[in-house]
């Protein structure tokens, strides 16, 4: 089960501030998270509880970097239990569209879903090797189909409906996820770009606030990640999802699930 959370919500705050002094409040889309509380804050988060900037990322990287690595076939099964349906054992929740569907139809078919890479791959020219090409982090089940059309495009708002999407829409340079999932994308790319900083081989992963990155080790855009940080906190299904990769497969945690507010606090 996952760890237990105690969340406060500054929007909530500013609403009874507003009424208690008889103010009208503006309109927002989001607020940062406020500070968090978890059971591993005083063990596995130890050294980073109480930094910001540079210092918490760095003090992150180092405790995120110690995991058990997975081959990519490997992954198949591993997504299987990470993202099984809470409401049918037989099932997956697919990524971007919510769709359940069943673990067997895993494959490369029309109908079938696969293994999506949120930081895509050759965003730092990774591909699919063990490491940050099999990072269950940021691995998720998605329909074959809706896989396709996301590409490796960087992540924005806007442009077009994709169908079979669940409410996710695309344009010629980026992807938007259905408002539930964006959180869960901010969080996942975020966690990317903290364990793997070019110290074990591979690229030095970044956010930043271009499309188009192409192969370079970049994803966007970081002002959108963070706004959906904000508006889509963590779920039960994601935290639990954590929970599973932490205490089954590669032993260490995405810390932005557990920690939202860290997010505006490295960036």
């Amino acid at each position: 089960m996952p760890a237990t959370h105690i969340r406060r919500w500054k929007t909530l705050a500013l609403t009874t501030s507003a009424v208690l002094v008889g103010l009208t409040m503006p309109a927002v889309t989001a607020t940062p998270a406020s500070a968090t509380t978890t059971a591993y804050d005083s063990t596995y988060y130890k050294n980073a509880v109480g930094k910001t900037g540079t210092s918490l990322k760095s003090s992150l990287h180092t405790i995120i970097s110690s995991q058990t690595k997975i081959s990519y076939s490997a992954v198949w099964n591993a997504l299987k239990v990470t993202d099984q349906d809470p409401n049918n054992s037989s099932n997956v929740i697919l990524l971007y569209s919510g769709v359940s569907r069943a673990k067997t139809l895993n494959g490369g078919d029309v109908g079938d879903w696969n293994r999506e890479h949120t930081w895509a791959k050759s965003h730092g020219d990774f591909g699919e090797v063990t490491g940050p090409g099999t990072d269950l982090h940021h691995l998720r089940p998605a329909d074959v189909t809706v896989n396709s059309i996301r590409g490796n495009k960087d992540f924005d708002e806007g442009g077009s409906t994709v169908s079979g999407g669940g409410g996710s829409l695309t344009d010629s340079d980026s992807f938007e996820p259905r408002d539930a999932d964006k959180g869960d994308v901010a969080r996942m790319i975020l966690y990317m770009a903290v364990r793997y900083e070019g110290d074990d081989g591979f690229a030095d992963l970044e956010p930043n606030e271009l499309v188009n990155n192409g192969s370079n080790p970049y994803m966007g855009k970081l002002s959108v990640l963070k706004q959906w940080n904000d508006e889509d906190p963590p779920s039960a299904f994601e935290e639990n999802r954590n929970q599973v990769i932490y205490d089954t497969y590669q032993h260490n945690r995405n810390p932005f699930i557990d920690h939202p507010e860290w997010v505006e606090a490295i960036w």
